[in-house]
């Protein structure tokens, strides 16, 4: 090698490998090895004893390992019929990839998180020199992940984001728009590779530019998990990071997949972590043992820093025993205007629509489900064991209009005005109304209690001074007493969300 940090990488390689008891150790073995070799005109690279695997191995080229495995099953044929030596035969599809470094240990974390395991590893001590021999199926991103490690090069992510809608569209032009900007400063390279909704995926190895809309209007592939996991494989990417940001049902049911081959996951879809309560441990079990992460910050609150700090707190023993707030970004907006506005309750809730603030179908918001989620996802921070049955919802929705088509509901939304003016009105004075999640109970047990509900509230506390379409998060702990620690703040909006589910990723890359 010309420069003692170069990276020596040979490809089309062959392990030639002995199989056997008691040959381990034997003064001669490695020279009649070389001598048989060298009459076969077979050049050879490395020889690693396994002494745990009662055998040795020898680094041949590909061309030449039908032929060494003839030679020494000659040459060692005494030996195997005493038993001396089991089996002797070759593993093909090698590649060679010499370094040094100061840190291999490093390296080798490195490599094992992106799933690389070597099949041959040969270290000279005193030089700090490693060989080390992986698939060729792996070579190339063995070789990239070394390269980050060991010359500080840029270290690339490779991005699959999943749902291009309002957030996901949004989160796309973010990463592409900071890219250079993220290389320059933190040594990411972020890219892009996979975008796909619910019908097709689209792929690009070198990462999308600004015209990845019309790659994935051309898209032919089926969206499925398979296709991108085989997408990984074949161009050997490293440092995978799947980004859902869609709220389907179907597509959670991928993340077990997805971290057993490799990806840390990304959420703001909350349904995951509100599944039964199996499916969720199962999760965390898979990610420990396969050292992948899972974040989702965007969950509750949007960009908010409301998980990470309840989790800290958890963490460091402080005893949580309240959480309350307004949860939901929509329903703010919506009370927060009607409680001081003459405004009917559907006009209301049409310009929260027309804003973009609510889900198509606004019954999905008055419903309660999406407030009652994200307090069980908090719930679950806790280790709490509830379940979604557990939480009292109180749907805003009449009984009479739950069952009707989206088109009929929005035509017959004044049939909720009457019954709303009535709560207002029969408030107390100087009160505002809040659809609030509260978690509370003894939380040291293993289920809290949840409750999701419209309540009144005076206009000059925490949760009646609320304007637009924030979010406030109420967190009380024996330490703090009767004064929580409160975070506030938007809670609802595309760029918000997106800007949140982006701040995941460069946690989540600056960690690998």
């Amino acid at each position: 090698m010309k420069n003692a940090n170069e990276i020596k990488f040979l490809k089309n390689r062959s392990i030639i490998k002995f199989e056997g008891e008691d040959f381990l150790g034997e003064i001669g073995i490695d020279g009649r090895i070389f001598k048989a070799l060298t009459l076969a005109r077979i050049s050879v690279g490395v020889i690693s004893q396994q002494a745990i695997e009662n055998g040795i191995s020898i680094l041949v080229h590909e061309n030449d390992a039908e032929k060494a495995v003839a030679c020494l099953i000659d040459e060692f044929e005494e030996e195997r019929k005493s038993g001396k030596v089991s089996q002797i035969y070759s593993i093909n599809n090698v590649s060679v990839i010499g370094f040094v470094a100061e840190d291999s240990n490093k390296v080798f974390a490195e490599l094992a998180r992106n799933n690389v395991f070597p099949l041959l590893l040969n270290q000279v001590a005193g030089e700090n020199r490693v060989n080390i021999v992986v698939t060729s199926s792996q070579d190339e991103k063995t070789k990239n992940i070394i390269e980050s490690e060991i010359f500080k090069k840029p270290k690339t992510v490779h991005l699959a984001i999943i749902g291009h809608g309002n957030v996901g569209k949004t989160l796309i032009q973010q990463v592409l728009e900071s890219s250079e900007e993220i290389k320059r400063r933190k040594k990411i390279d972020l890219k892009v590779v996979a975008v796909a909704n619910s019908k097709k995926i689209a792929f690009n190895k070198k990462g999308f530019d600004n015209n990845w809309t019309d790659e994935v209007l051309t898209a032919e592939r089926p969206s499925n998990v398979e296709e991108l996991i085989n997408f990984s494989n074949e161009n050997q990417l490293e440092n995978l990071i799947v980004v859902d940001n869609t709220a389907s049902k179907d597509f959670v049911k991928n993340y077990q997949a997805l971290a057993e081959n490799g990806f840390d996951l990304v959420s703001s879809n909350k349904i995951f972590n509100t599944l039964p309560i199996e499916e969720y441990r199962k999760l965390r079990y898979t990610l420990n043992k396969k050292n992948r992460r899972y974040l989702y910050e965007t969950n509750v609150g949007a960009g908010l820093p409301l998980i990470d700090t309840i989790k800290l707190l958890h963490l460091s023993g402080e005893n949580i025993t309240r959480i309350k707030g307004v949860f939901s970004g929509t329903l703010s907006y919506v009370f927060n205007n009607f409680s001081l506005r003459d405004d009917k309750f559907s006009t209301i809730i049409n310009e929260a629509l027309e804003k973009g603030y609510t889900e198509p179908d606004p019954r999905e918001d008055l419903s309660g489900n999406d407030v009652a989620r994200k307090l069980l996802i908090l719930a679950r921070e806790l280790d709490l064991i509830n379940e979604f049955e557990d939480i009292n919802i109180q749907n805003l929705v009449p009984e009479s209009l739950l069952e009707v088509s989206k088109s009929e509901f929005l035509t017959r939304l004044e049939e909720l005005d009457e019954e709303y003016q009535k709560i207002k009105e029969n408030q107390e004075p100087g009160h505002v109304l809040r659809y609030v999640g509260d978690l509370h109970g003894d939380l040291q047990k293993d289920k809290g209690e949840l409750d999701v509900k419209l309540i009144s509230v005076p206009a000059t506390s925490a949760l009646g001074q609320l304007k637009g379409s924030d979010s406030i998060f109420e967190i009380y702990t024996e330490s703090y007493g009767e004064n929580p620690i409160v975070i506030m703040g938007a809670g609802a909006g595309a760029q918000v969300t997106a800007r949140g589910v982006f701040g995941d990723i460069l946690r989540l890359s600056e960690t690998k």
